[in-house]
């Protein structure tokens, strides 16, 4: 029987990474499914949906000895594949100002009260070591319309975040 994992690495970003581990869930017999992989400051992170006949604790020792000697973190968990299930993001929510502890939790707090569904949330920091700016974009699927997640966020730009609401418009098919 096939199991659905998600395969969560971390290690010191370098060149080869994704190629070096790919090769190896590769000839480990996997099929890899969604992913997410990215850059976050000097680290590298995966975030990989794998299909696997091998139980979990046997791929976990197996991908623990293989991915040694890459310097990666690693964590499998038993997931539920539902390829195919997508839900379409139809706005994408933009904030930006003075670096600061709670932005996250302001911006999103708000979202959740509008029933705003989080599909993805990319975050960085501009700036400078003295004046931090903070930038994030969500995009998510609204179940409210623009101008009321606008009028919901407004208080939060009285406090120097600058939020854009816009819609996506995303060809389908």
């Amino acid at each position: 029987m096939s199991n659905w994992y998600m395969l969560t690495l971390v290690g010191r970003d370098r060149p080869g990474i994704v190629a070096e581990v790919s090769n190896i869930l590769f000839a480990a017999g996997c099929q890899l499914g969604e992913a997410s992989m990215m850059r976050l400051g000097g680290n590298f992170t995966v975030m990989l949906m794998v299909q696997s006949e091998q139980p979990q604790n046997d791929l976990e020792q197996l991908l623990n000895e293989k991915l040694a000697a890459l310097a990666l973190k690693i964590h499998i968990d038993l997931i539920e594949g539902h390829l195919h299930e997508h839900i379409i993001p139809d706005v994408c929510v933009s904030v930006y100002g003075a670096d600061r502890p709670g932005i996250v939790a302001d911006i999103t707090q708000v979202l959740q009260q509008q029933n705003f569904h989080i599909l993805d949330l990319e975050s960085d920091v501009g700036g400078s070591e003295e004046s931090p700016i903070y930038i994030m974009h969500i995009e998510g699927k609204s179940q409210t319309d623009i101008s009321a997640l606008e009028k919901e966020l407004a208080p939060l730009r009285k406090q120097g975040i600058d939020v854009k609401v816009t819609p996506i418009d995303t060809l389908v098919g």
